[in-house]
């Protein structure tokens, strides 16, 4: 069901997240390759030659030819001091300018040690390579930061690492994609789960960057006793700890990163949050996408991530009426069915198209 502004909200109760605690607890220069002579010759390899540094030093290293239309870049962070690999689906003509959309992967933040093509993310779950195919978009997922909210840690984690996520994406990205991608300064970010969270937060840390939002299962209120003990399951079941993110429970750095708190500064931002109830659905079955008539799968899709969305749900709920109560404009999408897994997101990135691509192209 989708509605605006105006719903009832319903609050999720402490046990409903404890529950979920139990089971998750459960170099300098460019050096850009030629495409391989068997590639789709519309994928703009060459092109990036163009790429220009960021004014940090972040620099494109290097940029192959994937499968199909997907480019796959690396990317230097001097904020993270590491390369991050980040895929690329052009836009249908990569002669003219484009705007670009960021695409976020979940609490395993999209990659395997095989690299992306063995990770849950956008280009294995879904079926973005064909939705974009003909829309004049450049489609940028970032692979790496799981457990990371996709923010700057305040300490380098003995297990996650040095995580400097939002100054990577916020401020480090861009300009290299716009520059190798002539990138019209117009963007979206969309993300799920984790990053559902994530794409609010972002937008705080770079005001005027994003033109639309688009959330799918997250929680964005994250600084209450709630939100913070589910803050601790997602960094925690990924062996992080959150103290080296935003410091104790009581530091102001939780309360600054929590887009509930900070709703009316999203005034202006094209927004479509979106949901399952928990319930089974449609997609919930021997024959759904991802399941593979596997009956262990779909229990765990069932039991788990139906007991995530309904979380996610009660969190939605709650930014809804707080961006009702302040008369922020944005779209809300409660499906009365559905759990926590990529077939749901795919729908949702569908629908969320037309409020995102409109934003877009103003």
């Amino acid at each position: 069901m989708k509605v605006g502004i105006g719903a009832h909200c319903r609050r999720t109760s402490r046990a409903a997240v404890l529950s979920i605690a139990a089971v998750v607890a459960c170099s300098s220069g460019s050096a850009i390759a030629e495409p391989d002579s068997s590639a789709d010759p519309s994928i703009p390899v060459r092109a990036m030659n163009s790429a220009q540094p960021a004014p940090n030093g972040s620099r494109l290293v290097t940029a192959v030819q994937g499968p199909g239309r997907v480019l796959d870049l690396t990317v230097h962070s001097e904020a993270m001091a590491a390369p991050v690999s980040v895929e690329i689906l052009p836009a249908a003509d990569s002669s003219k300018p484009a705007p670009t959309l960021y695409l976020l992967n979940g609490v395993d933040g999209g990659g395997s040690v095989e690299g992306w093509q063995g990770g849950d993310n956008w280009l294995t779950k879904t079926d973005i390579e064909e939705f974009f195919a003909d829309k004049q978009v450049n489609v940028v997922i970032p692979i790496g930061g799981r457990g990371s909210y996709y923010t700057d840690w305040r300490a380098e984690d003995p297990v996650l690492g040095r995580q400097q996520w939002a100054s990577f994406l916020t401020r480090e990205l861009p300009p290299i994609i716009d520059s190798g991608f002539r990138g019209t300064g117009a963007n979206a970010i969309a993300g799920l789960s984790m990053a559902g969270a994530a794409v609010f937060q972002l937008a705080l840390a770079a005001p005027g960057l994003y033109r639309g939002i688009g959330s799918y299962s997250g929680c964005a209120r994250t600084s209450d006793p709630r939100g913070q003990a589910m803050v601790d399951i997602v960094v925690g079941g990924k062996g992080g700890n959150t103290v080296n993110m935003w410091g104790p429970p009581d530091d102001p750095a939780w309360a600054a990163n929590d887009p509930y708190l900070h709703a009316d500064k999203f005034r202006g931002i094209a927004i479509y949050v979106a949901t399952g109830s928990g319930r089974a659905g449609p997609l919930d079955a021997l024959d759904g996408p991802g399941v593979h008539s596997d009956p262990v799968k779909l229990t765990d899709q069932v039991v788990l991530g139906g007991a995530l969305d309904s979380v996610a749900s009660g969190c939605t709920r709650q930014l809804q009426d707080r961006f009702r109560e302040l008369a922020v404009p944005a779209t809300f999408d409660f499906r009365d069915t559905g759990t926590h897994s990529w077939g749901y997101w795919q729908q949702d990135l569908h629908n969320s198209w037309s409020v995102l691509g409109a934003a877009l192209d103003k």
